[in-house]
């Protein structure tokens, strides 16, 4: 079985937890060794300055080819913050930066919203996605079909709800692409049992 390579995109302004929570699930298989590479990347390397202070040092950049899942966290989009996911969508980058991230074999999948990163990078119009609930509205304008579940799993798009649903995310992704016996493995590390339902198209 080939190793599922994973980058989680941080920037100015990202939730911890978002990014914090997959990096630990998906580190967790890979040091129990299961076939799991996981890596914070960002747009270009340096200091990344989190949503509650966390200072980290970003030395791997996004590169899309060299991955087989991208994750995007978000944080400070409800309250408008001058860095988060409000700010990168109005800015531009990182959306065009995912939108030609697209090719096939790639999942693109979302924490909390960070599901609007890839709103704003025209990537959930039409398609069953979620967000935390306090952007629904925005998803919904953006042309994005509201599913009120934890996870919503439709093919090459993968979204989350709100902050923890990170958890269940990356627990989602280690069953869908290693086996349900390698997150379940995961879970009992982390004492951790999972919340809600995976949403998936037809079933």
């Amino acid at each position: 079985m080939f190793p599922v390579r994973t980058q989680i995109v941080v920037f100015d302004g990202v939730e911890e937890l978002d990014a914090l929570a997959p990096l630990e699930v998906l580190g967790c298989a890979a040091a129990s060794g299961h076939q799991a590479e996981t890596a914070l990347v960002t747009l270009r390397p340096g200091r990344v300055f989190a949503r509650y202070g966390t200072d980290m040092t970003v030395d791997r950049v996004l590169t899309p080819a060299d991955a087989d899942v991208v994750i995007v966290p978000g944080g400070g989009y409800a309250n408008h913050a001058p860095q988060g996911t409000w700010a990168q969508a109005r800015q531009g980058t990182l959306p065009a930066a995912l939108r030609d991230a697209v090719r096939p074999g790639l999942t693109l999948a979302s924490v909390c919203s960070g599901t609007m990163l890839l709103a704003a990078a025209g990537l959930t119009d039409g398609r069953p996605c979620t967000t935390h609930h306090s952007a629904r509205d925005d998803l919904v304008a953006a042309g994005g079909q509201w599913i009120d579940a934890r996870v919503v799993d439709d093919g090459d798009l993968v979204t989350s709800g709100g902050v923890t649903s990170g958890l269940d995310l990356a627990l989602w992704l280690l069953e869908r692409h290693l086996g349900p016996e390698v997150a379940c493995d995961v879970e009992r590390f982390l004492e951790y049992e999972r919340r809600g339902t995976v949403w998936r198209p037809g079933g």
